[in-house]
């Protein structure tokens, strides 16, 4: 295989439930942001090169506070998330704000990408091995049916202050992704978690595997995002114009269903910590110290 595999970074989103450009918020004295901490992590694994998927108009703060910092260890570049980049025949519907979801926001770097690719939020704490098994992965397999999922257990991936978003999963016998479904609400109970819906909650217990959108895909992926979106615009816009979202994990669902591709998932023990509301701050402030006291990390991560 060519192409080593590139680092796609979304970090377009809106920062609502967080009340600010989270993406850019210090968590340390030294000025790094949680990107930081997985560009580190991303390093250590063999990544070289990033994408960046920002809006235009935060291409200055991300430059000055990422980009410049992280470009003696990494090729960088920038795609733009915008709403009208749409496919012939579509226009952005009268009053829609909201960006067009995580498959959207890969899509806007599809003229980047030549080899395979691995996908992760900004705002998002993943963990070195995670990166490790991913990046191990794609410089293994050059299958292009082949792609990948980290998978993360419920019960290390929530908050005290509030409700996240999970694709919870189920998978076979042998490992492999068998469905993925997008769930908006997930609060922490005893034992597991709670999926709160308009008219019941669904529990789900300790150990459930869940995606923190960290996949591995094959550069046939991309071409399957792009094909794709009118179809979904097809089926979407006209039930829910103003907020319908087109999410990452539609893709390789639909090519499992179809038996064009298998996923496989690739088990981490690691703790997610994240940024979801500013009450979550603090902890992540300090946890992160707490790693740096170990020796995880160095004090200043870019020297």
């Amino acid at each position: 295989m060519n192409e080593k595999p590139v680092l796609i970074i979304m970090a377009a989103g809106m920062g609502s439930r967080y009340g600010s450009l989270k993406q850019l918020d210090p968590l340390d004295e030294y000025g790094n942001v949680m990107m930081d901490y997985a560009l580190y992590d991303a390093y250590a694994a063999g990544f070289r090169r990033v994408i960046f998927i920002i809006k235009p108009e935060m291409r200055s703060d991300f430059e000055a506070k990422i980009g410049s910092r992280v470009r003696s260890k990494f090729e960088t570049d920038y795609a733009y998330q915008v709403l009208d980049n749409l496919p012939s025949g579509f226009s952005v519907p009268e009053g829609r704000t909201k960006p067009w979801g995580t498959a959207h926001a890969v899509l806007s770097a599809k003229n980047l990408v030549r080899g395979p690719f691995v996908v992760i939020n900004a705002d998002d704490y993943y963990g070195r091995t995670a990166f490790e098994s991913v990046y191990r992965f794609l410089t293994t397999c050059s299958d292009p049916t082949r792609h990948a999922m980290v998978g993360y257990r419920i019960e290390n991936t929530l908050t005290e202050n509030g409700y996240v978003s999970r694709g919870v999963c189920e998978t076979d016998e042998n490992g492999y992704l068998s469905a993925i479904v997008e769930r908006l609400k997930i609060v922490k109970h005893d034992g597991g978690a709670l999926i709160q819906e308009e008219d019941r909650d669904i529990f789900i217990p300790n150990g459930t595997i869940v995606s923190m959108n960290l996949w591995g895909f094959q550069p046939s992926l991309m071409r399957e995002i792009d094909e794709t979106f009118a179809d979904f615009l097809h089926e979407n816009l006209p039930i829910n114009p103003l907020k319908c979202e087109y999410f990452l994990p539609f893709i390789p669902n639909k090519l499992i269903n179809e038996k064009r591709a298998s996923v496989s998932v690739l088990p981490t023990g690691e703790k997610w910590y994240g940024v979801t509301y500013k009450e979550d701050k603090e902890p992540v402030k300090a946890a992160l110290k707490e790693m740096r006291g170990i020796g995880l990390y160095p004090e200043n991560l870019w020297g």
